[in-house]
């Protein structure tokens, strides 16, 4: 066994689990709650613009008013969260997302809804959601001392969550009504903020100093941009984000539906949801000496994603090449995340988050709106089998960054270290 390895293994039996920690357990609560509010969002969303008769045009409207704030508004998140504590904005953020959804809920009952109004709140929600995201990755090592295993916990259930909450959704708009799927949405974010609020005890440090937003804007961005292993990743990222993510969903989604119904892509949507589940598994587990390296070797496997649509394998094979992506995609997820949050300080962690976030996003939609005229040009087939490839490329190209090669796991009680730097 090498040093390394020791190293390691003495880490995994020292550290105790998250679950121990009531603080963990309050923001796995929490977490949970909203991830299932937002799982529920897009189907109670597209059911009541298509039942105000405002059509596929209406929804992408809809789409665009929630996600262009999110785009525009994140690394101000970041830096409000670092100035005011990330409970702080979180906890605001879920109120104000509560009283959005009830603003729905109570339009759509008493039948007077138009195309602006949901517009209008939903730009708010994504506003909301702006302030919400950046924080995330800075309180996990505030409630958890083995923060990769509270990684993968947080994973697994995002995957839960992923899988149920449209159902609930569907299930709440056919036998109760669409006004009350965003009643039962704004109780989760009420749920996920009243799981927040016992946190902001944590001796979370304000950043008192009277520096302009825009300073402090660009100390985020010194900090991001003066580790090569961050913004080499984000820069490949988003890169992955146009041409992976991008024609992905929508592409494979129609293709899926054509090959095999819409039955059997709603199986292969949900063997996708367990592999991701068995990366969190996984991500709880296997901790090695370079995580960005091992995450990587284990995203080769989400070229699989498009290709099988773009070769159309039987729906046995599809669904266990879905498996295996999610499983490769979670695990990434977990290793990154543990990575950024055990080598950044607490002090600027919102804000560097919040250009993780920012550079993750921005493309994809561009992705996807580019992704309809391309399979109308040369072939839906062709064009995810150009993004299986891409995939490999890019990913290749990540693991060749030398930062990247060399970035180590954090040993034990670098998190202390942090939040003194």
């Amino acid at each position: 066994m090498t040093t390394n390895d020791t190293t390691v293994q003495r880490e995994r039996n020292s550290l105790p689990s998250p679950w121990r920690s009531p603080r963990f357990r309050l923001f796995f609560t929490a977490r949970s709650t909203s991830l299932l509010a937002d799982g529920m969002l897009m189907v109670s969303l597209t059911t009541a613009v298509l039942g105000a008769g405002y059509g596929a045009a209406g929804v992408g409207y809809a789409l665009a008013a929630w996600m262009a704030p999110i785009v525009l508004l994140v690394l101000f998140g970041g830096v409000f969260a670092d100035r005011f504590t990330p409970q702080v904005m979180m906890v605001g953020a879920d109120v104000v997302r509560m009283v959005a959804m009830l603003a729905l809920a109570a339009l759509l009952a008493v039948g007077d809804m138009r195309l602006w109004h949901m517009m209008a709140l939903l730009a708010l929600s994504g506003a909301a959601t702006a302030m919400f995201q950046p924080g995330l990755a800075s309180l996990v090592p505030r409630v958890a001392e083995d923060i990769q295993r509270a990684n993968a916990l947080l994973r697994i259930s995002e995957s839960i969550c992923t899988l149920l909450g449209p159902g609930l959704s569907g299930l709440l708009v056919a036998y109760w009504d669409v006004a009350g799927s965003f009643v039962v949405i704004a109780a989760f974010y009420a749920c996920s903020a009243l799981g927040l609020a016992p946190l902001r005890r944590l001796g979370t440090a304000r950043d008192e100093s009277d520096e302009p937003i825009l300073r402090r804007l660009a100390t985020g961005w010194h900090e991001f941009r003066s580790r090569s292993w961050l913004w080499g990743v984000i820069a490949v990222w988003s890169v992955y984000g146009l041409f992976v993510f991008g024609p992905a969903l929508p592409l494979g989604a129609a293709l899926l539906t054509e090959q095999h119904g819409a039955s059997g892509y709603g199986w292969i949507a949900s063997a996708d949801g367990a592999g991701t589940i068995v990366g969190g598994l996984l991500g709880m587990r296997v901790r090695p000496s370079r995580p960005l390296v091992a995450g990587a070797c284990a995203m080769f496997f989400f070229s699989l994603n498009p290709l099988a649509p773009a070769l159309g394998w039987s729906f046995t094979l599809t669904a266990l090449t879905g498996v295996v992506a999610g499983c490769g995609f979670a695990f990434w997820g977990v290793m990154w995340a543990t990575s950024v949050q055990s080598h950044i300080p607490l002090a600027v962690l919102s804000r560097v988050s919040a250009y993780d976030v920012a550079g993750s996003i921005m493309v994809i939609p561009l992705g996807r709106a580019l992704s309809g005229p391309a399979a109308e040009s040369v072939g839906a087939d062709r064009v995810l089998l150009f993004s299986s490839v891409m995939g490999l490329v890019l990913i290749a190209v990540m693991v060749s960054v030398p930062a990247v090669r060399a970035l180590r796991r954090a040993p034990e009680g670098a998190e202390d270290r942090l939040r003194q730097g």
